[in-house]
């Protein structure tokens, strides 16, 4: 099972990207192929900083930002996106942790 059907199996369908810039014919792919490295990544529950997701998933730390909202959104699943600071609070170095919602017949 690919990363991205992994998600799917959690997700009510299949992610759908939209805004004002999307363009299925240029973003699909690659957006589908971001969300399924970034829920790899993030599906064991551990704390890790953009940059630490962005070293796994090779994915720019913006990109990695939006893939973490959109696990919020009911056709992503629903998940609990938690964030905390890192370190010294004036440095602005935040972390966040994927909390899977659970789905009938699925087992995190």
């Amino acid at each position: 099972m690919t990363p991205a059907e992994d998600l799917f199996a959690w997700a009510d369908s299949r992610p759908k990207f939209d805004g004002a810039t999307y363009d299925a014919a240029f973003d699909e792919t690659r957006l589908t192929g971001q969300i399924g490295r970034v829920y790899a990544c993030m599906k064991d529950g551990r704390w890790r900083t953009l940059g630490e997701v962005e070293a796994v998933t090779g994915d720019p730390q913006p990109s990695i930002s939006a893939r973490l909202r959109d696990f919020r959104k009911p056709h992503c699943g629903a998940h609990t996106l938690h964030s905390r600071r890192r370190g010294d609070c004036e440095r602005g170095l935040w972390e966040y942790r994927l909390e899977r919602a659970p789905t009938k017949g699925i087992k995190p």
